[in-house]
């Protein structure tokens, strides 16, 4: 308010100022756009001061509009032109002879660090920030996921869902694809989430949901794409920040960031190290048909978890001139996991205790993840003419001990089985990236090249012991050698054109393919068959695939907007999912990949509908989906027993199915008072599976939903009062049954030292409800029930954390800049770039 007044005032005097001149004094106009220097935005309401050099009283200028272009009026003669924003440099030229028009071209502005904890908020950061292709969530006020993790933050994001398993989803579909500022990376993990349950949340500046990707982006993940963008300072000189967390269960996190800028170069940092014990919980009610010996087994699962780490992200970005840079970075994360699961277990026949067995595995995982990047960057003008090319080499090692000791309990005490399971997982990626944008006019054209090499060893070890003598002996069946090659490249071209209140953005993508897998035995021999399967176990595929993708936008008015997407996408089988030789959790239940899984296609539309209002915002999509060769987990006997009587399950993924996904989602925002902001979306979908396997069929239709509701109230004091909540409706696949769950999450938080501290308190699960349960049925080839599995798995129960955070020279919040400003909360940029 106090700078709309000022920018009042300026207009006012500039209108008497020229009324009190000569009215038939010739006049002059001056043009020009003003942006922010480092982001690029427009700086709406920047003003344009000219003060006559012969007569200082007389002042003239005018403001910037919504896109920061200015055009002021003023009579011929020498003046000082100052550009001014708050919170930013001046820019000032003196003495300019102002005879006929002039063009100032564009004038950027950077931020003046002295001014910043003298400005005063006028409003937050949007919340949604809408593109062609993207939706992008700020995340960086959310209150509950201080002290919590990269996971937490995810699950918070409206389209987004994280089970209590880690795995993600996006619109219910678990075939999402996680990026880390717009690359794959060892931060993230290479196919796997758990590295997301151990970076801190405190990193993520936004999260970008791409629910229709454009071709700059690879074409993997048929639910879409999570692209988590981390923070990185811009601001001028030192800053930083530490957090400091703890919580219970026991639980102990620290981050810092650290950040020293100059016009020559950007140095950054964050370092984090933390220590959680969350303990889990697990039950499992097994009922066995067709004369199996035990017609039914309970578990009960304890689960006790010491998870430690340390993660390091260092960089410097080195600008080599005012269009150029080149940014270096190094990420490390070192982590020692131990997880002790104590099951017990009672077995039934007739409804009369057989026996009873204790089972206890202790798994211990070391991991270590090293990532190296370079990025540069050619800004040939300032209209986003621009090319950069990207290098990063990523190192994974996961070095896993499992020992597992089973004994029986009753009716005698006997040991039944001791084993040890070794696992040794090294993983080197490799990308090689470089893209072009050409601005023409109202128009872009970008092309690109992308390519992703991975190499992927995978030893598996099984010892048993022998009681007869005491020794463990390596069982050959199970244990081996695993080599996978996974080679990816790409090419791309897009255009882009904005017409009146239409923009469209083309595009079409050419990936190659090619997966290459050979298995050994532990001493190098070559294996070609595995025992018990029909599949190759080596193999060499290569797939040629076209991607498209249109993305449209039509302005209905200012605050108003229809979309369409299409895309094309692609699901390639993982490491894990086409290892021909089976590993095993349990005596009684093994998991084994398929080398003959073929990649999965989906053709995705998406309709989406935006409103705004001055202090409410509604997003909302309708969405189909058809994907073909989709591959999932189907659960069969083997044929074979334990020692002591106990059917073997196989887990196997196939290429089942055709799948049809359509649905809804909406989304509101509503802010009645700078106190008050309300936020809650919904989802709906439905599922469609037609598919069998070896006489058995899978077909399965299912409809299921999930919302999610969060306020966020100032109290007096200026303690802020934030509440998540969330509920997940039933779903069902071809064997297993879903129930609802719920889970609700509270939080406050107070700033202190000046504004320079906050202290937050906050409530992960405060009603402890956020468990699984599911019901699995599983039929033989002539459509007769074998088993059923009623089971409930809590990952983490209700956790407690208090945090402090202390910022020096960097403030808790900065004055809205350029569209971000806006009264309505968002940003409805037509940003062609990916």
């Amino acid at each position: 308010m106090k700078f709309k007044l000022f920018a009042l005032c300026a207009i006012i005097t500039g209108f008497f100022a020229a009324e009190a001149q000569t009215p038939n004094a010739k006049k002059v106009r001056l043009t020009g756009k003003v942006i922010d220097a480092e982001t690029n935005d427009p700086l709406e309401y920047a003003t344009i001061v000219l003060q006559s050099v012969k007569n200082p009283n007389n002042v003239t200028g005018g403001i910037t509009d919504g896109e920061g272009n200015f055009n002021v009026e003023a009579n011929a003669g020498v003046y000082n032109i100052r550009v001014e924003f708050i919170s930013y440099k001046t820019y000032e030229l003196k003495e300019q002879n102002l005879t006929q028009n002039k063009d100032m071209g564009v004038v950027k502005l950077a931020l003046d660090v002295a001014q910043l904890d003298a400005v005063e908020v006028v409003s937050e950061r949007t919340t949604v920030e809408v593109r062609l292709d993207k939706k992008i969530y700020n995340v960086g006020k959310d209150l509950t996921t201080s002290g919590g993790t990269v996971s937490d933050a995810l699950n918070n994001v409206p389209s987004v869902t994280v089970d209590i398993d880690g795995a993600i989803s996006l619109r219910g579909n678990e075939n999402v694809r996680i990026l880390i500022n717009g690359k794959p990376s060892a931060m993230a993990g290479f196919g796997s989430t758990e590295a997301l349950r151990q970076l801190p949340a405190d990193a993520i500046e936004k999260v970008e949901v791409i629910t229709s990707p454009s071709a700059r982006y690879d074409a993997e993940g048929t639910a879409g794409i999570l692209n988590i963008v981390l923070k990185k300072e811009k601001t001028l000189g030192i800053n930083g920040s530490a957090n400091l967390t703890v919580g219970y269960p026991n639980s102990s996190q620290i981050t810092t960031n650290f950040n020293y800028r100059t016009d020559k170069f950007n140095l950054f940092n964050t370092l984090g190290y933390f220590y959680r014990e969350p303990p889990g919980n697990g039950f499992y009610d097994n009922r066995y048909h067709n004369n199996s010996k035990f017609d039914r087994i309970i578990e009960n699962r304890d689960i006790s978890r010491r998870d430690k780490g340390f993660n390091l992200n260092i960089g410097m970005e080195y600008f080599l001139n005012e269009q150029s840079s080149i940014t270096g970075s190094f990420f490390s994360r070192l982590s020692d996991e131990q997880d002790v699961t104590d099951n017990k277990t009672e077995r039934y026949i007739n409804s009369l205790v057989d026996s009873r067995t204790n089972r206890t595995e202790d798994q211990n995982e070391d991991d270590k993840n090293y990532q190296v990047s370079l990025n540069y960057i050619n800004k040939f003008n300032d209209e986003g003419h621009q090319l950069t090319a990207d290098l990063q080499y990523s190192y994974d090692n996961e070095d896993v001990l499992s020992k597992i000791l089973e004994r029986q309990t009753f009716p005698n005490n006997t040991l039944i089985a001791s084993e040890n399971i070794y696992e040794l997982e090294t993983q080197k990626d490799y990308l090689i990236q470089a893209d072009y944008v050409l601005p023409m006019g109202d128009a872009q054209f970008e092309a690109g090249y992308r390519g992703d090499f991975e190499k992927e060893k995978t030893e598996y070890q099984l010892d048993t012991l022998d009681q007869g003598s005491n020794r463990y002996i390596t069982n050959n069946d199970l244990s081996n050698i695993f080599d996978y090659t996974e080679n990816v490249n790409a090419v791309y071209t897009q255009y882009g054109n904005k017409t009146g209140k239409f923009s469209y953005l083309l595009g079409l993508r050419l990936e190659n393919t090619k997966l290459i897998g050979k298995v050994k035995t532990l001493d190098g021999s070559p294996i070609e068959e595995i025992p018990g399967v029909d599949v190759d176990a080596n193999f060499d595929k290569n797939y040629l695939g076209l991607f498209p993708t249109v993305n449209l936008i039509y302005e209905l008015n200012e605050y108003e907007n229809i979309s369409i997407g299409y895309n094309r996408r692609i699901n390639r089988p993982r490491g894990w999912f086409i290892n021909p030789f089976p590993s095993r959790s349990s005596r009684t239940n093994v998991f084994q990949g398929n080398p003959d899984l073929n990649p999965a296609y989906a053709n995705a539309f998406d309709i989406g509908y935006l409103k705004r209002w001055e202090k409410l915002t509604f997003n909302s999509s309708v969405y189909y989906q058809r994907e073909t060769n989709a591959f999932e987990y189907i659960q069969e006997e083997t044929g074979e027993t334990t020692s002591d009587g106990i059917e073997i399950i196989r887990s196997m993924p196939i290429n089942l199915s055709t799948n049809q996904r359509y649905g809804f989602e909406g989304s509101l925002m509503y802010n009645p008072s700078k106190k008050v902001r309300l936020n809650g979306s919904f989802n709906y979908f439905h599922f469609n599976s037609d598919g069998e396997h070896n006489g058995v069929d899978y077909g399965a239709s299912s409809s299921s939903w999930f919302a999610r509701f969060s306020s966020k109230v100032t109290l007096p004091a200026k303690i802020d009062w934030q509440t998540n909540a969330f509920y997940r409706g039933p779903r069902e696949n071809s064997q297993t049954k879903s129930d609802g769950m719920f889970s609700l999450d509270l939080a406050f938080s107070k700033d202190i030292l000046k504004e320079n501290g906050t202290i937050t308190f906050n409530v992960s699960d405060l009603l402890n409800t956020r468990k699984r349960q599911s019901y699995t049925e599983s039929y033989d080839d002539n459509g007769d029930l074998r088993f059923t599995s009623d089971n409930q798995f809590q990952w983490r129960e209700r956790q407690f954390n208090i945090s402090f955070i202390y910022r020096f020279n960097q403030p808790k919040e900065r004055n809205g800049r350029g569209k971000g400003n806006n009264r309505n909360g968002g940003d409805e940029d037509m940003d062609f770039q990916g």
